[in-house]
């Protein structure tokens, strides 16, 4: 007796489905990805073993490298509130164009009677401007109304204490980070981060007190 050959189908699956999930799931990760913001200063930061997440608000880094010190304020508001603050110390104002170009900066990294010439330059041409830092010294003492005014329009504004980390070269100088801690000793800031390299290029704060 003769076999009944079974006719053979291809299989097909229908991939539409996954290739929604996919694509939800790319663009996702876009959205909610927080870009890798650059250093001022090329910045050779010691490793740790310790993990703890960089917050993404109310916190502020004070980078150093070079023997310069720059300021950074995490927040849109923020960034405006204290620069407002600023310039009511400095008696200077500022445009609502120059608050808004402000507000995009990372990070400050020059005295404050050249902010206005570094604001009206371009982004490509900020990047390679020679930024010689926050003047730290006795005489002027920027760095210390910088961390001041950033937390006192922290308190104003979302009704929390900034919070602050040191980024700096693991080939620094002592006396340079010895001047920053020094300014946050002065406004009774003993409690404060140093941001780490864990090896694999994820930085991380671990709390000093």
């Amino acid at each position: 007796m003769a076999r009944i050959k079974v006719p053979r189908k291809s299989t097909a699956i229908d991939m539409t489905a996954m290739c929604d999930v996919a694509f939800l799931l790319l663009t996702f990760f876009i959205m909610t990805a927080k870009v890798r913001t650059e250093d001022p200063v090329p910045i050779d930061m010691p490793k740790s073993s310790i993990q703890q997440p960089i917050p993404e608000s109310d916190f502020a880094t004070i980078s150093v490298g070079s023997q310069k010190a720059f300021f950074g304020i995490e927040g849109i508001n923020l960034r405006k509130q204290t620069l407002t603050q600023m310039a009511e110390i400095y008696k200077q104002t500022f445009t609502p164009d120059e608050l808004t170009k402000f507000s995009s900066l990372t990070s400050v990294g020059v005295p404050f009677n050249q902010l206005h010439q570094f604001l009206a330059l371009s982004p490509d041409d900020q990047k390679k401007y020679n930024k010689p830092g926050i003047p730290r010294d006795s005489v002027s003492n920027e760095l210390f109304n910088w961390i001041r005014e950033a937390r006192k329009a922290t308190v104003a504004l979302d009704n929390v204490q900034l919070r602050i980390a040191i980024k700096g070269d693991s080939k620094e100088e002592y006396p340079v980070i010895k001047d920053v801690v020094g300014i946050l000793q002065k406004q009774k800031v003993n409690k404060f981060s140093l941001i780490t390299n864990l090896g694999s290029g994820a930085n991380t704060a671990a709390p000093k007190k």
